[in-house]
């Protein structure tokens, strides 16, 4: 009986070898599969592994013979994903900023397994290449969970909201007195994934780290803010949101040399309007949400960069530099 039930998982079991020890530059001979086989308890003649192998093509496997004086053997190719994707991925959960190194080395794990174990080997030498800072909410994979069903089910949420101490300890805001909003969106912006609701109290759309969400839950009661949401762009609203970060919005028109052109466009999208001023100088129309990120930003620009309107927001970031400013009384 054990012998009949091992023949029925050899097909399974070849393939599983195939996809884990074999790619273009690595096959394995029928003595080889044999041998393999038989340390798994199945016993399989010469014959056998030529059929099993046509049944496996058959049915979709892109197994390829590798012809040489050896004897040559077969490898498969033509996976789900090539190798130069699985590295993107990688790169990509490595980079995550709100998923912790813990279920970063997780998620890498699995995703190795989609190649053969040679070509594993550079995926791991992939992951060493960057450092960054990482999240330390181990729960926030249950909560993006929460989140989606809620958006799904047309449901409203609570959830604590967290924030850094001295410490370097996530500890609840509002000495922990729960939110309760109504999700819309989930936004990835600025290395973070962020959630867009509508908070009822407020009567108006907010944005809320995912990874500092902790302890979310959905409710019975159906979503608000829908009308809200109907008007909002996400490309547009992401954009001129720094650091997203909240604020009042507002059109600015800037003055900038010519060649900072790029910059704005990069930033705020190909179709900002931009209108030459002289031989050297331009004028951007900018719609942004008015914030002290924002203020960071333009001041990184330099000296060549003007606000010209609306006059509030100009004499606001005056008063900002100024404020820096009077931070070094001993300046020279």
């Amino acid at each position: 009986m054990a012998r009949a039930s091992g023949q029925k998982l050899k097909l399974l079991y070849l393939a599983k070898i195939l996809a884990e020890e074999t790619d273009e530059g690595h096959a394995i001979s029928t003595q080889e599969l044999i041998g393999r086989l038989e340390s798994l308890g199945i016993h399989s003649e010469r014959k056998s592994i030529y059929d099993d192998i046509a049944c496996l093509q058959q049915f979709g496997y892109d197994i390829l013979q590798m012809q040489s004086r050896q004897g040559g053997g077969y490898y498969m190719v033509g996976r789900e994903f090539e190798l130069a994707e699985l590295k993107l991925l990688v790169d990509a959960v490595q980079s995550s900023r709100f998923i912790t190194p813990k279920k970063s080395r997780e998620l890498i794990g699995k995703l190795e397994k989609l190649a053969s174990r040679h070509d594993a080997g550079k995926l791991r030498r992939q992951i060493h290449v960057v450092g960054r800072v990482k999240a330390g909410n181990e729960s926030v994979y249950y909560g993006i969970d929460a989140l989606h069903r809620a958006i799904q089910e047309n449901r409203q949420i609570t959830f604590r909201y967290l924030e850094w101490n001295e410490q370097g300890q996530l500890v609840p805001r509002r000495q922990g007195r729960p939110y309760r909003v109504s999700p819309w969106a989930l936004l990835w912006r600025e290395e973070n994934y962020y959630l867009l609701a509508w908070d009822g109290d407020a009567g108006m759309m907010k944005h809320y780290r995912v990874d500092k969400m902790a302890e979310v839950e959905v409710l019975a009661e159906e979503r608000l803010g829908q009308e809200a949401f109907g008007r909002l762009d996400l490309a547009v609203y992401a954009d001129k949101t720094f650091g997203m970060y909240g604020g009042r919005e507002e059109t600015l028109v800037l003055e900038l040399p010519r060649q900072m052109a790029g910059v704005v466009l990069d930033r705020f999208g190909k179709d900002t309007p931009l209108r030459r001023e002289g031989e050297d100088r331009l004028r951007a129309r900018i719609a942004v949400v008015v914030s002290d990120q924002f203020y960071g930003w333009l001041a990184g620009l330099g000296r060549g960069v003007r606000i010209l309107g609306p006059r509030w927001v100009r004499e606001e970031y005056c008063g900002r530099l100024q404020e820096i400013l009077e931070q070094y009384p001993d300046r020279t």
